[in-house]
């Protein structure tokens, strides 16, 4: 007949846990000699050692063979995003709306624009990019013959948005009923717009809906072109101070004072039917100048 376990008191069970981590008898530590721990640290640090150095070895290698001034790959972007400003986004369409008679509302847009021109600033521009480009020419650079190892960009002052640049204006037209709208190219490194003719890219803005509230539109710089000399792009550790060049297009907006435009970037090498990125060479917006 089998007899029933003894149940062990909490002192005999905090005893037999003390007599395992050191047994004064065997001269053991946690069931091993002293002599052991020692093999087995040994063996241990070893092993991480040479885990260790393999990865830093191999992350060593990654990063000699990687170029660290252009992308391996960049077949996600064969053609340029384009932008506008104010950017008003939202999760669905792009609305830039503003009421003439509220200063909140319309200094809103005008503030925007101020922010994202700092760093097309005149005095910035000619302190930060001094190197004199030839307009209308690509700007092909096959070495680093800038300062501290790096490339030459060309400048583009904010003065050259004319009367969207917000220096004679400060309201940028939102006081009124004549907003302008800054479009901007996304970079894309070593693009070329137009495989490399002479044929600069421009901007076209279309009205798509509200024909009879747009009496018409002025672009800046003159015919919305963007100059040659800004291309290619080598990327942000070539060029630091590179700044996209920019296009500037100023609406007249009358009766309901409501249209949706499309501002298109026409070039042979950017497309702009991607109905996967609707953004993709072309931008879509509402543009409402509340009274």
């Amino acid at each position: 007949m089998a007899t029933l376990k003894e149940k062990r008191t909490c002192g005999q069970r905090c005893q037999d846990f003390g007599h395992f981590v050191w047994n004064s008898d065997d001269g053991t530590f946690m069931g091993r000699t002293p002599e052991k721990w020692v093999y087995i640290s040994l063996y241990y640090v070893a092993f991480y050692v040479v885990m260790t150095s393999l990865f830093a070895l191999a992350i060593y290698v990654l990063m000699y063979t990687i170029n660290p001034y252009t992308p391996d790959y960049q077949d996600r972007l064969k053609s340029p995003g384009v932008m506008v400003w104010p950017d008003t986004y939202n999760d669905e369409v792009l609305e830039i709306t503003y009421n003439m008679s509220e200063k909140h509302s319309w200094m809103k847009m005008s503030e925007c624009l101020t922010h994202f021109l700092k760093p097309y600033n005149d005095s910035t521009q000619h302190h930060c990019n001094i190197h004199n480009c030839t307009s209308g020419k690509y700007f092909f650079q096959h070495k680093f013959d800038g300062p501290k190892h790096t490339k030459w960009s060309c400048p583009f002052y904010q003065s050259t948005l004319g009367n969207c640049s917000g220096i004679d204006d400060p309201t940028f037209g939102y006081k009124t009923a004549q907003p302008c709208v800054i479009i901007k190219m996304n970079r894309v490194i070593n693009f070329l717009p137009n495989n490399g003719t002479g044929m600069a890219p421009y901007v076209n803005c279309t009205v798509l809906e509200g024909h009879e509230n747009v009496r018409g539109h002025v672009y800046y710089p003159a015919n919305g072109t963007m100059d040659l000399s800004y291309f290619p792009y080598y990327g942000k550790l070539a060029q630091p101070t590179y700044v996209n060049p920019l296009v500037a297009v100023k609406f007249d907006l009358i009766n309901q004072r409501h249209a949706k435009i499309q501002c298109r970037v026409m070039s042979k090498n950017i497309a702009y039917q991607n109905i996967y990125d609707p953004y993709e060479g072309k931008v879509d917006f509402y543009l409402t100048a509340l009274s």
